[in-house]
């Protein structure tokens, strides 16, 4: 099992925990920001692959701000590809 403690940048969310097993999402929390949406976002990435899960939050942004707490995600998604 992998395991990553992400800090955010430029958004509510101040850090996001990541656990993943063989390229498939596990548990995901978030610290800080919009509670239920957050939960929303961990709850429909559980048990998709991490590809899949960047191919479709990747770019996402929340009102003026050039990223969001779903972009975040796929940061730190792409740190946990690198280490493999």
């Amino acid at each position: 099992m992998e395991k990553l403690n992400f800090t955010t940048t430029g958004t509510c969310a101040r850090e996001i925990e990541i656990e993943c097993e063989n390229g498939i999402i596990g548990d995901v929390s978030f610290l800080g920001g919009c509670n239920g949406n957050l939960k929303g976002i961990s709850s429909l990435v559980k048990g998709m692959r991490i590809e899949d899960a960047i191919s479709k939050l990747e770019g996402i942004t929340c009102k003026d701000k050039p990223t969001s707490c779903p972009d975040q995600l796929t940061i730190a998604l792409r740190e946990i590809l690198k280490t493999k």
